[in-house]
């Protein structure tokens, strides 16, 4: 019998394609081992509690986002309403100024047409006129149902 010395044990991988291995070869290897990791589907076989909770997680940040986003729509047009109030506002006290300005003149006119207080009336309590109380009529009956309602009469002149 012959013994043959075993050589070295060399193993081969061939590959069908010779460009695919030459591309992992140069970096995408290291690519698709993060992709395969962060698989969502990868991670909902393995915790389905954890993929739940990162869905909900996503969509309470998008609502936030999406209702941030109205509050926001709203802050500005309410701010814009306030300021046309604001605008009119500032408007009217203007006016209300200058009405109190149109009436002091008029009535320092008034006065001055008046030319002293020769024609003006002196009163004394004898030119005085009193006049009698008016009347008031009897009040009207009640129906039963305003009966226990007190009201009370306005003073004449408010």
């Amino acid at each position: 019998m012959r013994c043959v010395a075993p050589g070295p044990l060399v193993a081969t991988f061939t590959t069908a394609n010779p460009r695919r291995s030459a591309r992992r070869t140069q970096g995408n290897l290291p690519l698709r081992t993060i992709q395969g990791s962060l698989s969502a589907r990868r991670v909902e076989r393995k915790a389905p509690l954890l993929a739940s909770m990162h869905r909900i997680a996503t969509g309470a940040l998008a609502g936030l986002g999406i209702s941030m986003l109205g509050l926001s729509a709203l802050t500005i047009h309410w701010q814009n309403q306030w300021s046309r109030s604001y605008a009119q506002l500032e408007a009217s006290k203007a006016l209300e100024h200058r009405l109190q300005e149109s009436a002091a003149l008029l009535e320092h006119h008034h006065l001055g047409a008046v030319r002293g207080p020769s024609q003006l009336v002196p009163t004394s309590s004898e030119k005085l006129i009193h006049l009698p109380q008016p009347q008031t009529s009897p009040r009207p009956s009640r129906a039963p149902l305003f009966a226990g309602l007190h009201l009370r009469q306005v003073p004449s002149g408010y």
